[in-house]
């Protein structure tokens, strides 16, 4: 008894801190964003910001930021997520329910932020890929945040966690960037999509509890 009273003792710093930092401050500065951007207010540094991007392009890095736009896209997210989701549902079904609603229902998220916001993208110059939805959130980086926190969420008690930690930071990062680099979204776009994405994915988290029931290896999520 007393050693379950302890361990749920440790919990509760950590939920807080999840609660906070993972939930509730992302949702705060979503949603500081999307009322500037309900009200049209132009963000002062952010055309000068993609401007001086643009002057440092040259012709690898417009390949690699090619590279990581697709894979941080639908054509490559969705179906290694099928993949994944089949994995889990095989291993236990809570985790299938889990990782299914966190990369599916932040697709259909950014989908609904879309039409509500209408922001139009940049055109600030000829870009190398075209897109025709609107341009609040970024897709792409609410997908890959939302992809990465949940697969960090999967392997937090295994040894792989370090490793999916730093490579799925730098990936949801560098697509992201690349986003920016190729003149499809506002910076305002990427960060709301990232803190969407981990927002969504946490929140869902906590509601699902995909862990319950499995014995820890080597500490809680």
């Amino acid at each position: 008894m007393s050693t379950l009273l302890s361990r749920r003792r440790q919990v509760r710093p950590v939920a807080l801190l999840r609660l906070f930092l993972g939930i509730l401050l992302p949702l705060l500065i979503v949603g500081f964003i999307a009322e500037e951007v309900l009200e049209r207010e132009r963000i002062a540094f952010e055309v000068p910001f993609l401007l001086a991007l643009h002057a440092h392009a040259t012709p690898l890095l417009d390949r690699l930021a090619l590279l990581f736009t697709t894979a941080g896209g639908v054509g490559v997210i969705a179906p290694v997520s099928a993949l994944i989701l089949l994995g889990l549902w095989l291993k236990k079904r809570s985790l299938a329910l889990f990782w299914g609603v966190s990369v599916a229902g932040a697709a259909a998220l950014d989908l609904v932020m879309k039409l509500i916001f209408h922001r139009p993208r940049p055109e600030l110059w000829p870009r190398l890929v075209q897109e025709h939805d609107f341009g609040f959130p970024s897709g792409h980086s609410m997908y890959s945040a939302a992809f990465v926190t949940a697969l960090i969420l999967l392997t937090w008690r295994t040894p792989l966690r370090p490793l999916v930690l730093v490579l799925g930071v730098l990936f949801s990062g560098a697509v992201g960037f690349s986003r920016l680099y190729l003149g499809v979204h506002y910076p305002t776009d990427v960060l709301a999509g990232w803190l969407s994405g981990l927002a969504w994915v946490l929140g869902v988290y906590s509601v699902v509890r995909p862990f319950r029931g499995l014995p820890p290896e080597g500490g809680s999520a």
